[in-house]
């Protein structure tokens, strides 16, 4: 069944979000049409402030409003040493762990030749520049446990070692195959504790 147009055009905003599906799209239109229209426009409104206001921070390319994100901006944490990780959502929780008081360089992904994303989508030409001219001594990799991960960890690795720094891989407890965002604080915790030469 098809419904108005600007009810259809809802619905079909909606499946956008990951693991949305048009059943689960069509209830969530309903619901803020039925029961909440106060949320969606408040949900409308964050929707198009984040989208003009939230960039990448200049330095570790997390998502950021400000062109150095605190983390970056943070004269606590020890520049020394620097954890490559796929999404910001690994930002949050490997920081969340608390084992882990370094910088970040998020990749926004990870290598895959076939969809197109090679070493420039990634940024990586920023990371060498920053391993060349920057006092960073350990190199942490942790991506994601996947294939795609594991290739993309063994190409930065490389690029880490012709610079002289040191490289070590985040440890056990981080199943193969599983994405960093869902494991629990205290596992990821323990691997960053436990990392391992690379």
């Amino acid at each position: 069944m098809s419904f108005s147009p600007l009810i259809d055009r809802l619905i079909d905003a909606l499946r956008v979000l990951p693991g949305v599906g048009p059943r689960s799209a069509q209830r969530a239109a309903f619901h803020l049409l039925e029961r909440d229209r106060d949320g969606a426009r408040r949900l409308a409104e964050a929707l198009v402030l984040a989208m003009d206001k939230v960039g990448h921070c200049n330095q570790c390319r997390t998502l950021s409003e400000a062109a150095l994100c605190a983390l970056c901006n943070s004269d606590r944490r020890d520049r020394s040493v620097l954890c490559v990780v796929e999404n910001p959502t690994d930002v949050i929780a490997v920081d969340r762990g608390g084992a882990y008081n370094g910088l970040f360089f998020v990749l926004m992904g990870h290598l895959s030749p076939l969809d197109g994303i090679g070493p420039k989508e990634l940024g990586l030409d920023g990371l060498d520049a920053r391993l060349a001219e920057s006092e960073v001594k350990e190199l942490i990799l942790a991506t994601n446990p996947t294939v795609e991960g594991e290739a993309t960890a063994h190409y930065i690795a490389e690029m880490a070692r012709r610079h002289g720094v040191r490289v070590s891989r985040i440890a056990q407890g981080v199943p193969f195959g599983g994405e960093l965002e869902f494991i629990d604080a205290g596992t990821l915790s323990q691997a960053i504790a436990d990392r391992r030469a690379y």
